[in-house]
């Protein structure tokens, strides 16, 4: 198959076309999503096992918090991304949600990336 010539294909925008505002609040949702995913897989699958194979809940008494804290601030960058990107409330939720699911906020964080860079809707 060949590439219809008449349909113009356009890369995908790069974070320095984005507005400054939003690039800034994009990288800061990108970071605290892969934090907060990082430790929700540290909580998952080394503290929790830990706790209910190994007798130990130490690692569930620090990791558990830190994450707790950590995706309360995933929320607000998220929600702020969200009004400055104007997502739609499904979206919006989806990704939110997305912090409570181990490797789920790696993804969500790819999808944004990408669509806010193209500058659609989440």
């Amino acid at each position: 198959m060949t590439a219809n010539a008449d349909v113009p294909v356009t890369p995908p925008a790069t974070t320095s076309q984005m507005a400054p505002e939003l690039r800034g609040r994009l990288t800061r949702f990108r970071v605290i999503a892969y934090v907060v995913g990082v430790f929700l897989l540290v909580l998952a699958l080394v503290a929790m096992p830990m706790k209910y194979l190994g007798d130990d809940a130490r690692a569930v008494a620090i990791v558990g918090p830190i994450h707790g804290f950590l995706y309360m601030v995933y929320l607000v960058l998220g929600a702020d991304l969200a009004l400055r990107a104007r997502w739609s409330v499904r979206g919006t939720l989806a990704v939110l949600v997305a912090g409570t699911v181990p490797f789920l906020s790696f993804l969500a964080e790819r999808i944004v990336t990408r669509r806010t860079r193209r500058g659609e809707r989440v």
